[in-house]
């Protein structure tokens, strides 16, 4: 099956780059097997929640003190900590990124190096090394393509399959696939809702 762009601008309301998306994504679905309805609607509906809308390929971490105790309250115990690390994105992700995915400490500026990018906001210094090896460049090379809208798109298909989440779009399973790219269940409600409605348009 291949995705119409009538079919994409119902499921990614509004999106002046629609058609950037659409070319993007023709070209490489069927690349990584994202190939029937049900695995569309799965694919499309993650990644329009992990990117607002098809909206934002790099992570906003521009946030203020409150959000940050309540997002990551494990690195942020007090107002006090949080305070001087509100509103200053290098800084947060520099530490709440640190010492896991393959990244340094916060010394490193791995954190903010390999913050989340593209359609599913591929995040630390491992993923991007694979995913820059899949594709025979650098780490560097590939972080500028993620920024593109085919290197949003494909770092997104290329986590997609490597993580091996057709399976768990093939049983419907949008709890499971929600663990998987997010590492928890954050905003499972509106994936739900972008996935019923992914359904409905594709016609699974």
């Amino acid at each position: 099956m291949e995705l119409k762009i009538e079919q994409l601008k119902q499921i990614v309301d509004k999106n002046p780059y629609i058609e950037y998306w659409h070319r993007a994504l023709v070209q490489l679905l069927p690349d990584y097997e994202i190939n029937t309805p049900q695995r569309m609607a799965a694919f499309l509906a993650q990644c329009a929640h992990e990117s607002g809308g098809f909206r934002a390929i790099k992570e906003n971490l521009n946030y203020r003190a409150v959000t940050l105790r309540k997002i990551f309250g494990k690195y942020f115990p007090t107002d006090e900590m949080a305070a001087q690390y509100a509103n200053k994105p290098e800084k947060i992700a520099n530490l709440v990124y640190a010492n896991r995915m393959g990244n340094g400490g916060p010394e490193t500026g791995d954190g903010y190096r390999y913050c989340g990018r593209g359609l599913i906001q591929l995040t630390g210094k491992d993923n991007y090394f694979w995913f820059a090896a899949s594709l025979q460049i650098t780490p560097e090379e590939a972080s500028q393509y993620m920024e593109t809208f085919e290197g949003a798109a494909q770092s997104a298909c290329w986590f997609w399959e490597t993580n091996n989440l057709n399976q768990w779009a093939d049983k419907d399973d949008i709890l499971t696939l929600t663990k998987r790219i997010n590492g928890g269940t954050i905003g499972l409600e509106d994936r739900k809702k972008h996935y019923e409605h992914a359904k409905h348009v594709l016609g699974a």
